[in-house]
């Protein structure tokens, strides 16, 4: 009886081994995912700022080449390192965080160069406005965290989008329409 119930416990691996892997889904660490933007100032500078509180989901499924990213990100933990400026920025006529609490990257699909994901296509809401966006992904790393023992994906992915676009219209010229989005990001198996 062990003989056999070895035989099919060794059977049932090696079945298992012959089917393609399954999707994966991960969870955003948020100690570790930070949005970050970055805005020309009357054509002097280049200011800067992130976001301190991110949260989402990435499913990832590397045999099938695909794979969507959701992300949020909590408007009203925005620092630039000013505490007027920031209270400003979280502000009615900025991002009003009291009306839209959160900036949501929805239904991101990974798009593939052969076995790279190269870019992330998805839904952009921000001030209740909901637009295309595409980030380009500059790192892309699966594998096992051994500092944590888990298995997890990072990426590093920026774009370019118009504030305007989604109605912050405060300041425009002296404050730059075109707005770069820099998400560095990190997920885990839960």
């Amino acid at each position: 009886m062990n003989i056999l119930i070895h035989r099919l416990s060794a059977f049932a691996a090696l079945a298992m081994l012959a089917l393609p892997a399954a999707a994966n889904d991960y969870v955003i660490d948020d100690s570790h995912t930070y949005a970050h933007f970055t805005v020309d100032h009357l054509g002097f500078s280049t200011q800067r700022g992130f976001f301190r509180e991110t949260s989402g989901s990435i499913r990832f499924d590397p045999e099938a080449r695909n794979g969507e990213v959701d992300v949020r990100i909590a408007a009203g933990s925005l620092e630039t390192g000013n505490r007027r400026r920031d209270d400003a920025l979280r502000g009615a006529t900025w991002f009003n965080v009291d009306a839209f609490p959160d900036i949501l990257l929805r239904h991101g699909k990974l798009i593939f160069d052969g076995e790279r994901p190269v870019a992330v296509e998805g839904t952009l809401v921000m001030l209740g406005e909901a637009r295309p966006v595409r980030l380009e992904i500059t790192r892309f790393k699966c594998g096992l965290n051994l500092a944590i023992g888990k298995q997890g994906c990072g990426a590093d992915a920026h774009g370019r989008i118009r504030r305007s676009e989604f109605g912050m219209n405060s300041a425009i010229p002296f404050v730059g329409d075109e707005v770069r989005l820099d998400i560095q990001v990190e997920a885990y198996r839960p």
